[in-house]
Formats: structure tokens, sequence, C-alpha cells
């Protein structure tokens, strides 16, 4: 009893989960490093833990990742910003109108999870091959979930809420800038965090097939170098850069909601 006791006070610490996440991964690595050693896995295929460690400074060094790391992040926050832009008030739309809720609300959950990537040669006919197809076909991707969460955020909006707006008279307007907006926030928060990963997610998609610019390029001159070492240490490049990216969204929503 008193062993599970202190390990919920561990869990409810800030870097307990760190320490778990990190330990786990260096497990796996050792893993599978001593599998590909004990030639259990092939070794053409998956290259060595250690020599993917050893070139991450290679790659940092010798192949421009901070300016490619930038290029990426021009296009990311470009498409991300336009979503919010668009994304929010189409939401809105969808609630306001509930006519056209139901006519395109299904068609806006498929276009979630249609590969739009595969029709990427209309995009460069249409915008040309430059960084405008990338961010468009972000733009795409990252356009579903923000408007379906900011839908759901104001359609939950609690009945005991709207009551409370209608006893004080409050005019529809009042009622949706005092009341369900504010309560719609924490879901509408969460469609920008999974918008802008996916926006994140296609545009190195995009970059890879395209073989234009950042580090999705990066990756595919690599693989195409057979430096399997160097490949998924871009790979690996490229989570770290996800995860520190969807940290500094959490940060954010949480400094502007103190009172969660």
């Amino acid at each position: 009893m008193a062993e599970r006791v202190h390990l919920r006070r561990l869990a409810g610490t800030s870097w307990f989960p760190v320490a778990v996440g990190i330990a786990t991964l260096v497990a796996v690595g050792a893993l599978v490093e001593v599998l590909l050693l004990a030639g259990v896995m092939n070794r053409y295929m998956l290259p060595l833990p250690s020599d993917v460690l050893g070139a991450f400074r290679r790659v940092i060094m010798e192949e421009n990742i901070l300016s490619r790391t930038g290029d990426t992040a021009f296009e990311v926050l470009t498409a991300g910003f336009l979503v919010i832009v668009f994304g929010v008030p189409l939401g809105v739309l969808f609630h306001r109108f509930r006519i056209l809720r139901m006519a395109l609300e299904d068609w806006v959950a498929a276009l979630a999870a249609a590969p739009i990537v595969l029709a990427f040669p209309l995009f460069l006919v249409l915008f040309g091959r430059g960084p405008k197809t990338v961010i468009i076909i972000a733009f795409v991707y990252g356009i579903p979930p923000i408007l379906l969460k900011t839908l759901e955020g104001l359609s939950s909006t609690r009945g005991v809420l709207i009551n409370v707006g209608r006893s004080l008279n409050m005019t529809p307007t009042q009622m949706f800038w005092k009341i369900m907006f504010p309560s719609a926030i924490p879901s509408i928060f969460t469609g920008i965090r999974l918008s802008w990963t996916f926006c994140l997610v296609t545009v190195v998609g995009v970059e890879f097939l395209v073989n234009l610019g950042g580090l999705g390029q990066l990756i595919n001159d690599l693989a195409e170098r057979y430096d399997l070492p160097g490949t998924y240490a871009g790979i690996a490049f490229v989570i770290l850069l996800s995860v520190a990216f969807f940290i500094v969204l959490e940060r954010i929503e949480t400094w502007l909601q103190p009172e969660r």
C-alpha cells in the first residue's frame, strides 16, 4: 500500500513521466542495438541506434539543418495561422446555420481522412513548385480538425449557462461572446493543436515527396544517398521537433487559460 502511494506521488510530479519516457526510449534503443548486433534484425534495413546518435552531429553540421528547419517552420506557421483565421469562423458558421452543418459536416469529416497528399501533382500544376503549394496542401489538411472542434465546443455549451444568459435578457451577440465562445475555447485550442500537428506532418511529407526544401527534402536527400544513419537521424530530428512543437502549444494554451 505504501509503495502504491509513493508511486502515485511520483507520478504527480512533473519530471517523473518525462523520466519514465526517456528511460523507456533508452531501453528500446538498447534492445534494438543488441538485436542488430546479434543478427536477429537486418542491419541493411535498420542502422544501429549508436550510429544514428553519431550521425546527429554530422547532419546538423554538414546538412544546413537550421536553414532547412527555418523553411519548414515558415510553411508550418503560415499554414497554421491560415487554418485559425478560416477554421474558427467556419466552425461558427456551421453552428449558426443548421442547414450548412447538416449539408457539409460529414464532408468535412471525410476530408480529414482523405489522402489529399496523393493529389499533390494537381496542386503543383495549379500553384507551381514552391512553398505556396506546400502551404496550401497543409492548410487543406489542417482545416477539418479546428472547424469540427470549434463546432463541437459551441454545440456542447452547458444548458445552464444558456439559461443564465436568457434570464439576463442577453442578446444573441452577447450570448455568443460572453457565454458560448468562452465555453468553447478549450475545445478550440484542442482543434488548434490537432490542426497545427497535421500541418507539420503534411509539410514535412510534401517536402519529402516533391523534394522541395525544408526537413522533408533533407530526409529525401539522405535516403537517396543510402545514408541510413543520417536518414534515421533526420527522422528523429523531425520527431523531436514535433514533440517540442506540441509542448509549446500546450504551454501557450495553459498560459492563456490560467484558471484551468
